[in-house]
């Protein structure tokens, strides 16, 4: 040892590199227990990340079928395209890519390429509703990470027949409007999946416990009530009846009176499904006649008179004197100017002569003779809870509206406000269900739920026929019953000029009541120079077979809405249901 240090002896320097090395050791003993053990399943996860393929399977969506004769035929079909998708992952070079793919089925380089470079994902979609040749056309590029898969979308044989009763399936398979909203979770079925680890060229590994792969459930097969020969026609005479009056727009629907199953239901201007992307006003896609509620107007009139009828405060015989109008709450209740005047009317002639006075006064029987907290009481449960206006009726459509009742007791003029709903005013429904309030009051009194589906038949072949459906039995008597049928037949046969029928049904019977109904303004109040055109009736046999309602939106004519723009639809279609759809005649 010198003067000028301390010096290691070689078994120290031995020594001391021998604890550094096992240091060394115990670091990467230790490293490896962490990755190894404690960090096992994150870099398990890590790694299977990028050789784990995950798929959803789109299951096939139930196909729409609707009566055609005696069997059904299907309205809604799927058709098979094909979706291009890519792992972003195994593509390399994405402009080289993108320029295949563009001279292969067309599109832009750069919305590929963008699609292409991607981060963090292993599946992005290049585009959609490719054809099969173009998916061909895709394969025959050979571009690693880049393929295609076959996609079910919605295809209508008939084309734009019933459209917004069938709605349609937007780019997410998601259903909107109609029955596709409605049944969407029926129609939709259940996704399968495939989970599949690769080899590092992608290709699943066929035998590995991690792989899954779970087959789709197509969505239920749907059969509708709707019979296609009534709706095609349906929907011919309801645009030629528009344009007939210079209305741009309206409506009509044929339900069962029996049943409530609805046989025929259209609204114009439509559009094709098929082609809904190109559709600009969004209201083309609504279905007015279980969406767009209106004040109905007279239409209303027969529902006052059962209801009275019903209650016993007057009878089908009696007569009354009407002074032409009546003064309530400051504001005068008056009629049309053909009313005759002031003089003793009876309860049919309320209909046949559309009095509004004549509804006044029903009302007033209702209160002992004057509009009064029980006559409003007495009258809002027979809109509500019989007739089961001013809520939604549960048809198999989307966006349903409940229309509106005012509430008897809360609110601004009472009696006034009350007065107008006697003659369809100041409340809103929509045309389904004042129909189906019809079909209640003539059928004998039994309110059934208006409906669109017979029955639904799932993948496995279970059918489900519980769409028929009593909602309410008395809704009125049986006698009151025949007596309002009575007066709507009285009502055409006396107005059958007016309206425009130029022959006679003898053996058939056809009943009816018009509504000519003001357009209210959004700020309150009604506007003088337009008005909505009703026409709510019947036609049967021995008994009414369908219901039949008819909307038409402010027609350009010189006369009422109802009598001279609603009322000859109505003729049409009578004549169209007792020529051509087997109604039954009186024996």
């Amino acid at each position: 040892m010198s003067s000028s240090g301390t010096f290691l002896s070689p078994i120290q320097r031995i020594r001391i590199w021998y604890a550094l090395l096992l240091v060394v050791c115990a670091v990467f003993i230790i490293r490896l227990f962490y990755l190894q053990v404690i960090r096992h399943d994150y870099y398990q996860k890590t790694a299977l990340s990028s050789q784990l393929k995950e798929y959803q399977i789109p299951p096939e969506r139930g196909v729409i079928e609707a009566h055609n004769g005696d069997s059904t035929v299907p309205i809604v079909l799927n058709e098979k395209l094909y979706t291009l998708y890519a792992d972003p992952v195994y593509v390399k070079d994405t402009k080289v890519a993108a320029e295949k793919l563009m001279g292969a089925i067309g599109g832009e380089v750069g919305k590929y390429q963008t699609a292409l470079e991607t981060k963090n994902t292993r599946y992005v979609i290049l585009a959609k509703k490719l054809s099969k040749l173009q998916s061909e056309q895709v394969a025959k590029l050979d571009l690693k990470g880049i393929g295609t898969r076959e996609v079910p979308y919605r295809t209508y044989p008939q084309g734009s027949l019933a459209a917004q009763v069938l709605g349609f399936v937007n780019d997410e398979g998601e259903g909107k409007y109609g029955i596709e909203q409605a049944l969407d979770s029926k129609l939709k079925g259940t996704p399968g999946q495939i989970r599949a680890i690769t080899d590092a060229a992608g290709v699943p590994l066929a035998a590995n416990e991690d792989n899954i792969n779970v087959e789709p459930k197509s969505g239920e097969r749907v059969v509708l009530t709707l019979d296609i020969g009534m709706q095609k026609q349906l929907e011919d005479l309801l645009k030629a009846g528009l344009k007939r009056v210079n209305s741009e727009s309206g409506g009509a629907l044929i339900l069962e009176a029996k049943t409530g199953a609805i046989k025929a239901m259209a609204n114009y201007p439509t559009f094709n499904p098929a082609e809904f992307y190109k559709v600009e006003d969004g209201n083309r896609f609504t279905n007015g006649t279980v969406s767009s509620p209106l004040e109905v107007g007279s239409i209303m009139k027969p529902l006052t008179a059962a209801a009275a009828l019903d209650l016993g405060v007057v009878h089908k015989d009696q007569t009354y004197y009407d002074p032409s109008q009546y003064k309530i709450d400051d504001a005068i209740v008056s009629n049309i100017e053909e009313d005759g005047g002031a003089g003793t009317r009876s309860v049919r002639d309320i209909l046949q002569l559309s009095l509004n006075t004549g509804a006044t006064w029903l009302l007033m029987q209702m209160g002992g003779g004057e509009i009064n907290q029980q006559a409003r009481e007495r009258w809002h449960t027979y809109m509500v809870g019989h007739f089961l206006l001013g809520k939604q009726t549960g048809v198999e459509q989307g966006y349903e509206a409940s229309g509106l009742i005012p509430d008897p007791n809360d609110g601004f003029g009472l009696n006034i406000s009350y007065a107008n709903t006697s003659f369809g005013q100041g409340m809103t429904a929509t045309p389904l269900q004042m129909g189906a309030a019809l079909a209640s009051v003539v059928n004998g009194g039994t309110y059934y739920k208006p409906h669109l589906i017979e029955k639904t038949i799932s993948s496995d072949g279970k059918e489900n026929k519980d769409y028929q459906k009593i909602v309410r039995e008395h809704v009125v008597n049986k006698e009151v019953s025949k007596t309002i049928k009575e007066m709507m037949e009285y009502t055409i046969e006396k107005n059958s000029m007016l309206y425009g029928f130029k022959r006679s049904y003898p053996s058939y019977s056809i009943g009816g009541k018009t509504g000519t109904a003001e357009v209210a303004k959004p700020e309150g109040g009604y506007r003088s120079d337009v008005f909505n055109g009703m026409f709510m009736g019947f036609v049967g046999g021995n008994e009414p077979q369908y219901v039949i309602v008819v909307r038409v939106d402010t027609p350009k004519i010189s006369g009422y809405a109802g009598s001279e723009a609603a009322a000859p639809l109505f003729v049409d279609l009578t004549g169209m249901l007792i020529n051509n759809f087997g109604v039954n005649p009186r024996s």
